[in-house]
């Protein structure tokens, strides 16, 4: 009976030990506590937005001709008004020249004419006076009234004349102004077309041809960016908006939405877009932003500055999250509540309480409800 007992004993200690080195060891995770902060809800560009300037005009001549000077180059600074090219101008400043002589003669002859007329007119008062005394013959009072009234219709025609040769001196001047490309606004110089010696042309209708000159106000930007359109119903003007740029990847710039499109773009194998513009609200003096940057725009909703939240990548579906029980050892599936959500934070309105742990990675395989886990580090929220 007792070496039964002892065989019995032997076997159970045998069990024991087989458990023992083959139970389930903890799995090591990585925690994350539940704490308070930021949650917005945003919308994001669909793709790439471009970085564009409020006004970018790019200026050709309407007549053809060779260009005499250039007198600007590629990313010079320039003031409105201020020249930047010429075409060869000697046949129309010929003309001008041409019917500014003609003028200056015909104000001498209608300066001759009036005066002329001036004459005949008191010619004719003084013999009308003598006719009232009966000592002047009745027909050469009209015949001089006649000869004044005639004086006075080609005072009066020079006149005209001068009006008319006026008109075609503006004319002469304004086909002469068309040989000079001036800046209609204060900008930089993006590109030039066009070298002294080289012979320019009007681009034919329907046939564009690249222009003379690129002209871009840098002192007004906005980024251009297309947003679902199923977005585009929540997106109103003056919403706040962080714009991030390729070329200055850890900077953010804020800005406001400035602009809807008030129709929905249609691309080929795309999802429907709307554009939206977002204006900065102030750009760094340091930063040199350069127009055809590409750019990202999130728009903010909705913020709530003080939530409860949790990381978006620890939600299961059916907004379950893992809970760390510190007392067993072990996971715990929790149902949560959630209020606004974004990619990275998720608010929380009910089902976890502050500084509790949780799950922060749902990579790892063999995790679930009731699995024995050892803590790693806990990283900040």
């Amino acid at each position: 009976m007792r070496k039964i007992l002892m065989a019995v004993l032997l076997l159970l200690g045998v069990v024991a030990a087989f458990w023992w080195w083959t139970r389930p060891q903890p799995l090591p995770v990585r925690l994350i506590a539940v704490q308070r902060g930021p949650v917005e809800t945003q919308v994001a560009n669909t793709r790439a937005g471009t970085l564009k300037a409020c006004r970018r005009t790019q200026l050709s001549f309407n007549l053809g001709a060779k260009v005499s000077e250039r007198l600007v180059e590629e990313g010079q600074r320039v003031e409105s008004g201020q020249v930047l090219m010429r075409l060869r101008q000697d046949e129309q400043q010929a003309r001008v020249r041409e019917v500014e002589a003609r003028l200056d003669g015909q104000r001498n002859q209608r300066q001759q004419r009036c005066l002329q007329a001036d004459l005949d007119r008191r010619d004719y008062q003084r013999l009308a006076k003598l006719q009232e005394r009966q000592l002047v013959a009745a027909d050469r009072v009209d015949q001089s009234a006649t000869h004044a009234r005639l004086s006075e219709l080609a005072c009066s025609a020079a006149a005209t004349a001068i009006r008319e040769t006026e008109a075609n001196l503006a004319l002469q001047r304004a086909l002469l102004d068309q040989a000079t490309l001036r800046a209609p606004f204060a900008g930089i110089i993006a590109e030039i077309n066009g070298e002294v010696g080289e012979f320019v042309t009007p681009s034919p209708p329907g046939i564009p041809t690249p222009p003379a000159v690129d002209l871009i106000d840098d002192s007004c930007l906005y980024v251009e960016a297309p947003i679902d359109e199923v977005d585009a119903s929540r997106v109103g003007l003056g919403m706040p908006v962080r714009v991030s740029l390729d070329a200055f990847r850890e900077r953010r710039f804020a800005g406001t939405v400035s602009r809807i499109a008030p129709f929905v773009r249609d691309l080929e194998k795309q999802a429907r877009t709307v554009d939206v513009e977002v204006r900065f609200d102030a750009v760094p003096a340091d930063v040199a932003l350069l127009t055809g940057y590409s750019a990202d725009v999130e728009i903010l909703l909705e913020q709530h500055v003080d939530a409860l939240r949790i990381p978006t990548e620890t939600l299961l579906e059916g907004q379950r999250v893992l809970r760390y029980d510190p007392d067993a050892g072990v996971l715990r599936e929790v149902q949560v509540r959630t209020g606004l959500g974004n990619w990275r934070w998720t608010e929380v309105l009910d089902g976890l309480t502050e500084d509790q742990r949780i799950l922060a990675s749902l990579e790892q395989e063999g995790l679930a409800d009731g699995v024995a886990v050892t803590p790693q580090e806990p990283g900040p929220p």
